[in-house]
């Protein structure tokens, strides 16, 4: 029997949209202390759960662990070396203690796994998902697009940022912007490069050149038999070909990480309004 919808929710994705994205401030009663953050997560959680799932799924909440990118990062030095942990930054993160508190205490199961990031567990979880309830629809709850790799047709990425008849993204919804199936996603990141990630792809080598480059299927390894590295650009990437592979590498999510954690197959209890939620908290 398959079971419920599994929303697999990217927690600090979320969190940190809701410390910097949120409409409007939250504060304390006193007006002393800044809640946005604890009140967005909960407020954003609540409508997608909502307005995106006809039935109840089961949730399960996944947080990046403090160490998680220390194997990135001893691979590749520059790896996430852009993100500042500035006074802004901590505001999320002072906040991520009483999310957690919240989702245990209405009953939503949660990961931190302190050596790994959210998206190798997330990547994990979705493979142990597809080898024993290959029907179930499961969902990734995020604005990162690496989840891309993960899609079939029973896993889509959800991402509430996007207006309304976009936020459901399948391998078409891919295919149909980037010219890439999603097993060809980490070979296409390679070559255009993650920003977010510090990874600085191929020089000259944008979206576009990269979808022709892997046209019809051709995966990354292909490529140097191929016979399409020509000009600049093929050059450029034969250049950088070492450099290349182990971009893709640093982008691949790991899908053997043992979990804490287990779906159970099973829809997790309604969330209450989030004002309900900071109340039980004592934040207010």
């Amino acid at each position: 029997m398959t079971g419920a919808p599994l929303l697999l929710v990217d927690g600090h994705n979320l969190l940190w949209r809701g410390a910097f994205g949120f409409p409007a401030d939250v504060l304390s009663r006193d007006k002393q202390r800044d809640l946005t953050a604890e009140f967005a997560f909960f407020a954003l959680l609540g409508v997608a759960i909502r307005e995106e799932f006809a039935e109840p799924p089961e949730v399960l909440v996944v947080f990046d662990g403090e160490h998680g990118t220390a194997e990135r990062q001893g691979a590749d030095s520059g790896y996430k070396a852009n993100r500042v942990l500035d006074e802004a930054a901590l505001k999320p993160l002072r906040a991520l203690p009483w999310v957690q508190q919240g989702l245990t205490g209405y009953s939503i199961a949660w990961i931190e796994i302190d050596t790994a990031e959210a998206d190798d567990v997330i990547a994990t979880l979705v493979t142990t998902v597809r080898r024993d309830d290959p029907r179930r629809e499961v969902w990734i709850m995020s604005g990162d697009r690496d989840y891309y790799q993960l899609l079939d047709e029973h896993v889509r990425v959800l991402n509430t940022g996007m207006k309304r008849g976009n936020r459901h993204i399948g391998p078409a919804e891919v295919f149909d912007r980037f010219g890439v199936t999603p097993a060809q996603w980490a070979d296409f990141r390679a070559l255009t490069g993650d920003p977010a990630d510090n990874i600085p792809g191929v020089k000259g080598v944008g979206t576009s050149s990269a979808a022709r480059l892997l046209a019809d299927g051709l995966a990354l390894d292909e490529l140097p038999a191929s016979g399409r590295l020509t000009g600049a650009k093929g050059k450029a990437v034969e250049q950088a070909w070492e450099q290349v592979l182990a971009w893709r590498g640093l982008i691949r999510m790991r899908l053997d990480l043992p979990l804490p954690v287990l779906p159970t197959g099973l829809p997790s209890r309604e969330l209450p309004k989030p004002a309900e939620v900071i109340e039980k908290l004592g934040l207010w």
